[in-house]
This record gives structure tokens, sequence and C-alpha cells, in this order.
């Protein structure tokens, strides 16, 4: 009897894990666009509208799920003789993405760039130190990538534990012949 070749898996099914929820909430090109624009201090719909070039539906749209997710809070102003309008500022959840993005801005400097300088880098203020983003362990010393491996907490292993029995072949062909009369 021959065994079926090992098929290597994500630890967590994607419909648990939460960086799959997070692609799942903010994924969409227009949504990482304005919270980029917002993380730089964008808050009206249109100065959103301006930089990004996003059609007004899409844009309205987009902005409407940001604040239902949490991500960003719509309040109304008034300027002097004008009708009300919204300005959408990020909530913590929201602003809590700027290390994220960094993060990829780091990335995207490091791949993308295509030999050429980054346009911008980021420096402490106050000083002329350079700043990355890094991998830290709790006492603060840096943890190169190679060291980085996933443990799974005693939810994670029950998730997988029920994915496996979700695709083990007697759950399945019990699925498959259900109903059947």
């Amino acid at each position: 009897m021959t065994q079926a070749p090992f098929v290597r898996r994500s630890p967590i099914p994607p419909d648990r894990c939460n960086l799959a929820k997070t692609f799942e909430l903010i994924g969409e090109r227009w949504s990482l666009l304005i919270l980029r624009a917002a993380l730089s201090g964008v808050r009206r719909f249109e100065d959103f509208y301006r930089e990004l070039g996003a059609p007004r539906s899409v844009l309205s749209n987009r902005l409407a799920a940001l604040v239902e997710a949490g991500l960003m809070q719509r309040r109304e102003y008034r300027e002097p003789g004008q009708r009300a309008r919204d300005d959408y500022s990020l909530t913590e959840m929201g602003e809590s993405l700027r290390l994220p993005f960094t993060a990829m801005m780091e990335w995207g400097n490091r791949w993308l760039g295509r030999g050429k300088p980054p346009l911008v880098k980021l420096r402490r203020r106050g000083t002329k130190r350079t700043v990355r983003v890094e991998l830290v362990d709790d006492d603060h010393h840096p943890v190169p990538i190679e060291e980085l491996f996933i443990e799974l907490t005693a939810a994670g292993k029950q998730a997988q534990r029920a994915e496996k029995r979700a695709s083990s072949p007697r759950t399945a062909k019990r699925r498959d012949y259900s109903g059947v009369t």
C-alpha cells in the first residue's frame, strides 16, 4: 500500500486565520490606498478623491466599509457658507496599521525600487538616526527572521484538529452521502 504524498498546508485554515481575516478586511486596493492616505493625514472626501483618483462611488463605498469595520470614524464638519461634509479620521484600530504599512514601505523600498534610492527615509524626530521595522523578543532583543517559528496556541491546535476532522476521508465520505436515500 502506498501512502498519499504529503501536502504542506498553512497551520490554520484561512477562515480561522487572523492574517487571512486582515487581508479580507483591508486587502482591497482602494481600501489600502485610502488607509495609506489617512496615515499621511488626509481626512476629507475631496482630498481623498484628488489624491487617489478613485471613482467617487468607489471611494464612498470603501470609506463607508472602513467606518463600518471600525478602522475609521466619520464626523461632520461645515466650512462657513458651505453645506455639511464628512471628515474621516483613523480610529485607534486604524492608526495601529502604521507599523505594518511601514514594514510594507520598507519592503517596497528594498524590492521594488529597481536600484533607485527610496523617496522617503524614516528618521527619529529630533535626530538624524534612521529607523527601521524589526522583530524583537519580549526583552527587546532583535530576532533574525531565520530564528522565527510559528507556535500554535491552544486555540490554534483546536482549529487545526477541527480542520483535519472536516477534511478526513471518512468525514468527506459521510458528507458526500448524507441525505441520500
